[in-house]
């Protein structure tokens, strides 16, 4: 169960700015297992979300007609290379919140967050220019789509957090960020392609595993 208690400014600084200016997120599981996001922590218990936003992260409604600006450059490309236009969009507000001049802490770029060195590796020359960002991006994406076969969500965690981790991990890796993202991306895009995904959770290991293929005792991500 999940709690909200954003204050307004946070989605001005997302609408308007890039993400190293904005307001910090915080997040807090109380002793019911309510958890709890906020942008003006009042209990000391707060931890904070670096690097997301409760609008990037899904949690916020985004300001009226930003996705909009963007919508038919996402169908061409994304049809171009044969990735769902509900996919891309979903990783793009995970992702940017649809902010084109979007920078993250670690120095990601544009609407999807490349960094310099795959933005130039994929022939970005100006990550900032949505058109070549979305372009990138999707390549990207198509690249881990192909490279990690029948497993979108593996493909999903591979954007956030790279191939290496991925492929030392064998699965989605046990990052907090990663595995919030991979859900998001998932619940956001109905699973990329209309198909339901279930999420496992091995208490022994602490393992998270996301799967198409219903297991025995399962629960949906949507």
């Amino acid at each position: 169960m999940y709690k909200v208690t954003f204050a307004g400014v946070l989605l001005l600084a997302v609408a308007g700015g890039p993400v190293e200016g904005q307001s910090a997120s915080y997040r807090l599981t109380d002793e019911e297992g309510v958890t709890h996001f906020t942008n003006a922590p009042t209990d000391p218990r707060y931890r904070s979300m670096s690097g997301m936003s409760g609008t990037g992260a899904g949690w916020l409604r985004l300001p009226p007609n930003v996705q909009a600006r963007f919508t038919e450059e996402i169908k061409a490309i994304a049809a171009r290379h044969g990735v769902s236009a509900s996919l891309v969009e979903s990783v793009i507000r995970v992702e940017s919140a649809f902010n084109p001049s979007a920078i993250s802490p670690k120095g990601a770029q544009g609407l999807m967050q490349l960094m310099p060195q795959t933005a130039t590796s994929l022939g970005v020359r100006n990550a900032f220019d949505p058109k070549q960002n979305i372009e990138g991006g999707v390549r990207h994406l198509r690249y881990l789509i192909d490279r990690y076969p029948g497993n979108l969500p593996l493909a999903i965690a591979a954007y956030n957090a790279g191939e290496g981790a991925v492929d030392r991990y064998r699965g989605i890796p046990p990052y907090s960020e990663t595995q919030e993202y991979v859900r998001r991306v998932l619940q956001l895009s109905g699973g990329g392609g209309g198909q339901v995904i279930y999420r496992i959770e091995d208490a022994a290991s602490g393992t998270v595993t996301y799967t198409n293929v219903p297991p025995a005792r399962s629960f949906r991500v949507r």
